[in-house]
């Protein structure tokens, strides 16, 4: 009588979800449903993004103009890919990191995709393009800015598997009828590497070489009970799986490697660019640094000695939860 009468009451909330459920006829609004989740937009910025942003603040500060930096393609070298998923790896990372540079204040030029200004510029010269009084739009010499510096390379490495470890645990009595308890907990790690290199456009000469890597964690947990009640059985698990996001992973390495090239650009000391003195006032510490008040940008690489090998090897450096410069920044910071 016990299990007739679970019976009828699984069969009654499965009816009853099934008729929530219904898409027969569409409402007034012409929707079959409405969709779930109402979160907002929200930014999506990296441990990196305010070292970034205080780096343009820094420049903006000092009256310090950036080389003009074109971004090529940032390719996918893994060759990872699945038949049902894609490729594994994100085929932005070109336009992370143009949203890199933007964040640190550097001037850019477009040479991604100039498809539309290619177009563009092949209608204005058949004279098939007008301004709004009539007139042609005239085609000028020198009328488009040149970069200084180009932006390429790749994402070289992924790795799924660096390590893993896990328990599962069983406990129970002998006696079959009695409940028995099961958990299991696993860890994972990965990562995932960039390569990247700055070349001076004029002569092509490859002044500045990056490669950072990143490891990601995953994690899983699980725990269920099994037992018997009266004539029933009683079978009830839970768990939960959470991976640190792959691509936000490549966009904050992309972010770390464009921090040590903008402050290369800007010939800035970067250990003290978030180091604000009076973000009330807007006033800028007068801290150590090789800024000269601008930027010769036959000069900017000329010597290796500034590449900042030492600051660039530091896990801490730019991160807003290790560099103590940019927490300084973060706690006194007034919106």
């Amino acid at each position: 009588m016990i299990k007739a009468k679970i019976l009828l009451a699984s069969l009654a909330s499965v009816l009853a979800l099934t008729g929530c459920a219904s898409t027969d006829r569409s409402g007034a609004d012409g929707n079959y449903v409405t969709p779930i989740g109402n979160s907002p937009v929200t930014p999506n910025p990296t441990p990196y993004s305010e070292a970034l942003v205080c780096l343009a603040n820094y420049a903006r500060a000092n009256n310090i103009r950036s080389p003009r930096v074109a971004v090529g393609r940032l390719s996918d070298y893994t060759g990872r890919a699945s038949l049902e998923g894609g490729a594994a790896i994100t085929q932005g990372a070109s336009l992370m990191a143009i949203s890199a540079f933007s964040k640190a204040g550097i001037r850019l030029v477009e040479r991604f995709d100039t498809s539309i200004s290619e177009l563009e510029l092949r209608y204005a010269n058949n004279s098939l393009i007008g301004n709004d009084d009539g007139t042609q739009r005239q085609i000028h010499a020198a009328s488009l800015p040149g970069s200084d510096y180009n932006l390429v390379g790749g994402i070289t490495e992924l790795n799924y598997n660096i390590r893993s470890s896990g328990v599962d645990v069983l406990a129970g009595d002998r006696i079959d009828s009695d409940p028995t308890g099961l958990f299991s907990r696993r860890m994972w790690v990965m990562n995932i590497g960039l390569d990247l290199r700055l070349n001076e456009t004029r002569t092509m000469e490859t002044v500045d070489v990056i490669s950072y890597q990143k490891q990601i964690i995953g994690r899983e947990i699980s725990a269920g009970v099994f037992a018997f009640w009266g004539d029933a059985v009683v079978d009830i698990s839970a768990g939960g799986r959470s991976l640190e996001p792959v691509q936000l992973a490549v966009r904050t390495v992309i972010e770390r490697a464009v921090l040590e090239i903008s402050a290369q650009l800007y010939g800035v000391d970067p250990s003290a660019a978030c180091a604000y003195s009076d973000p009330i006032g807007g006033g800028v510490s007068s801290g150590p640094t090789n800024t000269t008040g601008g930027i010769n940008i036959a000069t900017a690489y000329g010597s290796r000695e500034t590449s900042n090998v030492q600051m660039r090897e530091s896990v801490d450096h730019g991160h807003e939860r290790r560099d103590d410069s940019v927490r300084t920044y973060l706690r006194g910071r007034y919106d």
